[in-house]
């Protein structure tokens, strides 16, 4: 059983509707989820937020925050999780921000992505450094960990 499988059977089980919100992934998550029949019993929606403005008009990031710390942070990886679950009939988000390459900065190097995971508690996140491990193979990365994520945070239910 692949792990959008077991995500999607433990959202079932515990009757919980998921979102993603993603920016270098670009819906990777999403379509991962949705390759499996009958996801669509839990699965409600995907935001694609890849530029700033996608994720102040879509989610509600506050420019503020994003001028403060950069899209890619755990901050800005918070308000998206928080604005997907304000903008979708769900009970769990995750969220993705990060640099997938090439490219990066000595502050923010490739490889570098903030994931937030979001429910009626609150919202945890944390920063991942998968370094550079070339464009696909991060974005391949983060979305196995948002997988590993929502199937932990579905557990924890």
């Amino acid at each position: 059983m692949t792990l959008a499988a077991d995500v999607l059977d433990l959202a079932k089980e515990r009757q919980v509707m998921v979102a993603t919100a993603e920016s270098c992934t670009g819906g990777m998550v999403a379509a991962a989820l949705t390759d499996v029949p009958g996801s669509s019993t839990v699965v409600e929606r995907g935001f694609v937020t890849y530029t700033n403005r996608a994720k102040i008009e879509m989610l509600g990031v506050s420019s503020a925050t994003l001028e403060a710390h950069g899209a890619v942070s755990e901050d800005v990886a918070a308000e998206m999780a928080r604005g997907a679950l304000t903008h979708a009939p769900v009970q769990l988000a995750v969220s993705i921000t990060g640099i997938a390459g090439p490219g990066g900065s000595e502050f923010k190097p490739e490889g570098r992505v903030c994931f937030g995971i979001a429910d009626a508690n609150g919202v945890h996140t944390e920063t991942v450094e998968f370094g550079a491990l070339g464009r696909d193979n991060v974005r391949i990365a983060a979305r196995d960990h948002a997988l590993e994520l929502l199937k932990n945070a579905l557990s924890a239910v």
